[in-house]
Order: C-alpha cells, then structure tokens, then sequence
C-alpha cells in the first residue's frame, strides 16, 4: 500500500511556531512525553530539552501535571481529531467505509518507524483513573468514542453507543497489539470490525 502522509504524522513541529516560547515548551514535551510517558521525564529535562530559563518554564507551566495536560491536548488536536477522523472521513463516501477506514489509517500509523501507541492509553494506565491526569486522558478518550457514534448514527447503526464501545475496544486493542509487534493489528481488527457493523444493522422485517 502506497504511504500517503497525513497530519498526524508529522511532527508537532512542523504545526506549531517554535518561536513561540509557550509553544517551544509544549513541543519539547510532546517529544519526551510521547516516547517516554510522564514518570520517567523529569522537570529539569524538560527545562534543558525546551531551552528555556527554569523561571520561564514554571511562568508558563507552574506545575509539570500543567504541561502533560497541555501535552494531552495537542495530541488530540493533532493526531485523534486533526488526522485520523478527518482522513478515515476522506478516504470513503459513506459512512460504514469511512468506520473501516480508520483501521486504513492505523495500518499506515502502525507501520511508521516513530510508532509511539495511544499517549491517552498509556497515561491513564501510568497515573490512573483516580488521578487528574488519568481522568483527563479518560476524557479524551471518551471523544475518540462519540466520533465514532456519530459516524454509526449517520450509518444508521442501532444502538449506536454500545456500537462505539466496541469499536473502540478494537480501535485500542490493536494499537497494543501493534506496540507488542504485530504491525498487521489494524488490518486483523478491520476484519472483525466489518462483522461488528454487520451485527448492528437494522434489521430488516420478514414478509408476512
């Protein structure tokens, strides 16, 4: 399959002013956070990393939970609702297509060499679901789900919230499996998401 690149590809970089020295932060931490999760990045690398002055840092940032939550909400921006929905809706003209495509667009994710897994999964798991950070990430997560409900309810899927429940497991399921290794994870769930669709189709009333 032809590599066909999209926004969430790129680097957070290549989006941003790195001029900017609330941006500068933000971009150094998307980095590190990214590939290394929250724990194991220290506020003193983080201030080495962003080439800041550590009064500048806290000015912008006053806690390192302040910038992880500013780290989470790029990444949706970026990544969730800037590429994978937009182009899973790109790549079909109706609806059920453009569900499956979205495991279209996590088989080229999963093949890229910078492959880092879901930021929102693995924060929650690392802080959990008690924590603030964790809770955001759950939050998050929750509007990865509803975009898929909408896309079930313009399918005319029944039961459209059970429906993005178990898409979703398959959505994050695979991206697991593809961090274990197995960068043919996208394509085995889309598999099983063709029969999750076919399950939730209306059913059609027999003639009397």
């Amino acid at each position: 399959m032809a590599k066909v690149e999209f926004a969430g590809m790129r680097t957070l970089a290549d989006n941003l002013e790195a001029d900017d020295v609330h941006t500068r932060i933000v971009v150094a931490a998307y980095g590190l956070f990214s590939r290394r999760g929250i724990r194991d990045v220290g506020v003193d690398e983080l201030i080495r990393a962003s080439g800041v002055a550590k009064a500048t840092f806290y000015r912008h940032f006053p806690s390192k939970d302040d910038l992880v939550l500013a780290f989470l909400k790029r990444r949706d921006e970026l990544w969730m609702m800037g590429s994978v929905v937009p182009e899973a809706r790109s790549r079909a003209q109706n609806p059920e297509d453009q569900l499956l495509a979205i495991f279209d667009v996590y088989d080229q994710w999963f093949q890229d060499e910078d492959f880092e897994a879901c930021s929102f999964v693995k924060v929650l798991l690392e802080m959990g679901a008690a924590h603030p950070l964790g809770k955001a990430s759950m939050e998050y997560l929750a509007r990865i789900r509803q975009q898929v409900r909408l896309l079930a309810d313009e399918a005319g899927l029944e039961d459209s919230e059970a429906f993005a429940l178990s898409w979703h497991i398959l959505m994050k399921g695979s991206i697991i499996a593809a961090a274990e290794g197995d960068k043919l994870s996208a394509r085995r769930a889309r598999r099983m998401a063709a029969g999750l669709i076919a399950e939730h189709r209306p059913q059609r009333s027999q003639p009397g």
